[in-house]
C-alpha cells in the first residue's frame, strides 16, 4: 500500500492506496477473509491448483505478507507441479459478438512431464450455471498427477469464468457451444504435444454429465473413457414434468420446452437420452445416487440401458485390456453430491479413479 496524494502531491489524511500482494503461481484464489476494524493486518485466504489452502495475513502498514496456516498435506511437494493457462481456438464465434472465440483451459501436470506426446489426459467440464471453476486444491487429484495424467478444466461457455456473456452464450438456444468448446479444447490438447491422442478420458458431474453426454454423441472418436458422475442425461424428460421439484427453476437455464417448440427441438437435438447413436463408444462409468433428487437415478439408468442396447463399440472384454464396457454404480445411500461421509467418499473417488487410470493404462506411478 502506498499513501494516496492530492492537491499537488500532499498526502490525503488516512487514505491507503491498496495493491494486491504479488504470488508466485500464475492461477489462484484469493480472497479478503473478515478481521477487527482495528486490526493491523489485512486477513487473506488462498488457494491454486497446486498449493493447499493457506491463510495470510498483510501487515497495512508496509504490504508485507505473512502465512499463518496452511493445510497439512503429507508427503506433498508443491514445487512437482506446475498450473498452466491455454487458450484453445473455438470452432464456433460468439452468438453475442459474432467475434471469434478462445476457450480458458487450466493444465496441471508434475513438473517432470516430456512434452513427447506420450501422456495420458483427463479432461473436466461443467459449463452451466454461470458458475466458474475457480483454482481450488484436491489431495485426491495427485494421484492421477503422480500416475503421468496430465489434469485439463476446459472453462466452456455456459460457466462464469469470463463474464455474463461468456454464461449467456453458452445456455438456452446457445447451449450448443458447451459442447463445441469441449471437443475443441480436447483436439487442442490432442495436438499439443503433451499427451497421446489415444489416451484422453472426459469426466463431468451433473450438469456436466449432460456436457459428457453431449459430447460423447458428438465426437466419440476423441475419447478413451469416459466418467460421468450424476449425470443430467435425461434432461428433456425431467424438464417436461413440471411436478418435479427443480423443473420450473431449471427453465430459466435450458427454457421451457413444455410451452416453446423450439427450446423442445433444441433440446431433443442434444439431450444425450436422445441422441445415443450406433457407433464405437468410449469406456463409460455413470455413477449415480438411489435418493438423488436433483437428477433422478433414472436418468443415468436409462442413458446405459439405451448405450448397451446402441453402440457397437467392444462391451465383452475387459477394461483394462482395451475393452469399452458402459459401467452402471449407484449409490443406495446417498444424495445428489454422492454418499456422506469422509472415508465413503474416499472410496467412491477411488473407484472412479482406477476406472479412468485403468482405461488409459496409467495405473502405476511414474515417481
Amino acid at each position: 500500500p502506498a499513501s494516496s496524494a492530492d492537491d499537488g502531491g500532499a498526502a490525503s489524511a488516512g487514505a491507503l492506496a491498496w495493491s494486491e500482494p504479488a504470488f508466485d503461481e500464475e492461477l489462484y484464489t484469493c480472497r479478503l477473509a473478515p478481521v477487527s476494524q482495528d486490526s493491523p493486518f489485512l486477513r487473506l485466504t488462498y488457494v491454486s491448483w497446486t498449493t493447499p489452502a493457506r491463510v495470510l495475513d498483510v501487515v497495512a502498514a508496509t504490504g508485507e505478507v505473512r502465512l499463518r496456516r496452511e493445510v497439512e498435506v503429507p508427503g506433498f511437494d508443491r514445487d512437482l507441479y506446475v498450473a498452466e493457462r491455454w487458450w484453445a481456438p473455438a470452432s464456433e464465434p460468439s452468438s453475442i459478438t459474432g467475434e471469434a472465440v478462445r476457450i480458458p483451459l487450466t493444465v496441471i501436470r508434475r513438473r517432470d512431464v516430456a512434452q513427447d506426446g506420450t501422456a495420458p489426459a483427463v479432461v473436466y467440464g461443467y459449463g452451466s450455471y454461470e458458475m466458474s471453476m475457480d483454482p481450488v486444491f484436491g489431495v485426491a487429484r495427485l494421484s492421477l498427477l503422480d500416475r503421468g495424467v496430465v489434469y485439463v478444466v476446459a472453462h466452456v461457455r455456459g460457466g462464469g469464468e469470463l463474464g455474463r456473456a461468456w454464461y449467456e452464450d453458452g445456455k438456452k438456444a446457445a447451449k450448443h457451444h458447451s459442447f463445441t468448446d469441449f471437443v475443441d479444447a480436447t483436439r487442442f490438447v490432442a495436438d499439443s504435444g503433451w499427451v497421446d491422442p489415444a489416451r484422453i478420458a472426459a469426466t463431468g458431474g451433473s450438469a456436466g454429465g449432460l456436457l459428457m453426454g453431449a459430447v460423447l454423441n458428438r465426437a466419440p472418436e476423441l475419447y478413451r473413457a469416459c466418467l460421468a458422475v450424476v449425470p443430467f442425461v435425461d434432461a428433456l424428460t425431467s424438464i417436461l414434468d413440471p411436478e418435479l421439484p427443480l423443473s420450473a427453476l431449471e427453465w430459466e437455464e435450458w427454457g421451457n420446452p413444455i410451452e416453446d417448440p423450439a427450446v423442445y427441438a433444441a433440446m431433443k437435438a442434444y439431450t444425450p437420452y436422445e441422441n445415443v447413436r450406433a457407433v464405437e463408444y468410449p469406456a463409460i462409468a455413470a455413477v449415480t445416487s438411489l435418493h438423488d433428487t436433483r437428477v433422478l437415478y433414472v436418468e443415468p439408468a436409462k442413458w446405459v440401458a439405451q448405450l448397451r442396447r446402441t453402440v457397437t463399440s467392444d462391451q465383452a472384454t475387459p477394461l483394462a485390456e482395451g475393452g469399452a464396457p458402459i459401467l452402471l454404480r449407484t449409490e443406495m445411500d446417498g444424495g445428489h453430491g454422492g454418499a456422506s461421509g469422509r472415508y465413503q467418499g474416499w472410496e467412491d473417488t477411488a473407484w472412479e479413479y482406477a476406472f479412468l487410470l485403468t482405461a488409459l493404462g496409467a495405473t502405476r506411478r511414474t515417481v
